[in-house]
């Protein structure tokens, strides 16, 4: 048991869908041999697949004290790397005679291959974007499920990472994580994943994924700070719920739930009947909690249109940057890093 919890807490509501995130943790993380197609930070569309394609029902979570073992997701699934035709076009000499394309047959899948898709049909389709990364859960199905020890969660910010000098490549931790959010690297023959950027935290620095979110929808702090927004959103508002808590690993990574617009009757006027979004389809994602939280949203939103004031949605608007950092507000360009971090 860790002494204390850094969490994140994402606003879909917020969410552009641009990928920033993606590529701020691409270019520091991930570009070593047999990471090319690693996302350890990936934004998906829902309703859609996701990455790995399917996760959902690949099975895995944490039970009566013990991992659930689920699927292991394929590199197919996740969507191998595109290689394209670069020397060709512009060493070879050929760019004349052909254009950029992908080698080897056209790719099935990849990050957010069913980007903008969504369900309904029009005039009430809909979608949301949903950021997802390692969930630094508060019991972590792949710790439990390494019989090598080698991922272990860290004491002093409740982090989970996994030691590579231990790892076997097993993969054991990739079939009972149920968010499949774990890799593997065929190089070296090592499980990698998010690490929550803690060498930057340690630092004082946020992860660069909500460093670098032009949205200001990424929150980032440790529960128990009474003063951070994530323990605001989490602990007092309760706006802020875990992604298919039934998985039963606790996730600390938590979502504001998209706020649910009207539905267009034929003639093109609001139907209040019901939402556009189906509410069995947000608690089959977020729970019980999750309706809870857009009822607590709906309230403060109305409170706002009527002239008043609101704690709450002046929180999540973040006027100020700084105030969603819970304290990791450092300038990364005044640190001086080592090799190790």
């Amino acid at each position: 048991m860790s002494k204390r919890q850094v969490a994140m807490v994402f606003d879909l509501n917020k969410c552009l869908g641009c990928h920033t995130c993606t590529m701020a943790c691409k270019t520091l993380w991930t570009r070593d041999e047999g990471q090319d197609y690693m996302w350890w930070n990936s934004v998906n569309t829902m309703p859609g697949k996701g990455t790995p394609r399917g996760w959902e029902d690949m099975g895995g979570g944490f039970e009566n004290g013990e991992a659930k073992p689920g699927q292991m997701p394929t590199r197919r699934q996740f969507g191998e790397a595109w290689e394209f035709n670069h020397k060709d076009i512009f060493e070879g000499g050929q760019g004349k005679q052909t254009h950029l394309q992908v080698r080897d047959g056209e790719p099935d899948w990849g990050p957010n291959w069913d980007e903008e898709q969504g369900a309904g049909e029009y005039p009430n389709s809909y979608f949301f974007y949903l950021p997802r990364i390692c969930n630094h859960c508060s019991e972590p199905a792949c710790v439990a499920a390494c019989p090598r020890k080698a991922i272990e969660k860290r004491e002093e910010d409740g982090i989970v990472v996994i030691n590579e000098d231990h790892c076997r490549g097993l993969r054991f931790c990739m079939e009972a994580c149920p968010y499949k959010k774990i890799y593997f690297n065929d190089v070296i023959a090592k499980s990698q994943k998010c690490i929550l950027c803690y060498p930057r935290l340690e630092q004082g620095v946020a992860p660069a994924c909500a460093r670098q979110c032009p949205g200001r929808l990424r929150h980032v702090g440790y529960l128990d700070d009474e003063n951070s927004s994530v323990h605001k959103l989490v602990r007092q508002w309760k706006v802020a719920v875990p992604l298919h808590p039934e998985y039963g690993t606790q996730p600390n990574v938590f979502y504001v739930p998209p706020t649910n617009p009207k539905k267009l009757a034929a003639d093109g006027r609001l139907d209040h009947s019901e939402p556009r979004i189906p509410q069995a389809y947000l608690h089959s994602l977020f729970g019980q909690a999750g309706l809870d939280a857009l009822a607590i949203l709906e309230d403060e939103r109305q409170k706002v249109r009527d002239g008043g004031k609101s704690e709450l949605i002046d929180l999540l608007v973040v006027y100020k940057w700084s105030d969603m950092l819970g304290g990791f507000d450092q300038d990364p360009a005044t640190i001086r890093w080592t090799d190790a971090g």
